[in-house]
């Protein structure tokens, strides 16, 4: 199967860090983490959502759990910062190279800042976005927390 060129390059980037993952294509997408989790046979608490934010002037990247809302004023307190804004599709596409749907935890531009959701260590394997809103891939919790320098938080409710 032939990836879309996002996907190959998110693809090549995992395999250079020693991820070497499949990228699953949904042709039809998966619009939510319920339609996403139900397409891959797995808990919905197990797809590792990217979310994109904006917070002092920056992108900040929110990897949470499908299970879970991120509070962000509560992600404000612990991070002694804010407030934390839902970024716009055109922030997001700056910050990520990628759309709303789609973004991967990996593969931008330049660095963001990542908090990763604790809830996500509950599953021996998680699901993530490869850069399209119909490609992932799968990994574990560390490896998650490796690719993405991320910090653990909790995120949500």
């Amino acid at each position: 199967m032939t990836l879309p060129p996002r996907a190959e390059a998110i693809r090549r980037e995992l395999a250079a860090l020693g991820i070497d993952r499949e990228i699953i294509r949904f042709p039809e997408g998966t619009h939510t983490a319920k339609a996403a989790a139900a397409a891959l046979g797995i808990d919905v608490g197990a797809i590792a959502n990217s979310l994109i934010f904006w917070m002092a002037d920056a992108p900040l990247l929110v990897m949470t759990s499908g299970r879970h809302r991120v509070d962000t004023a509560a992600l404000a307190a612990q991070l002694g910062a804010g407030p934390i804004e839902r970024a716009t599709p055109e922030q997001v596409r700056a910050a990520t190279g990628q759309v709303i749907g789609g973004v991967a935890p990996l593969g931008h531009p330049a660095p963001i800042r990542t908090i990763v959701d604790v809830a996500l260590a509950d599953y021996e394997q998680l699901s993530a976005a490869a850069g399209t809103a119909d490609t992932v891939f799968m990994l574990s919790y560390e490896e998650l927390l490796r690719i993405t320098g991320g910090e653990e938080r909790v995120v949500g409710d």
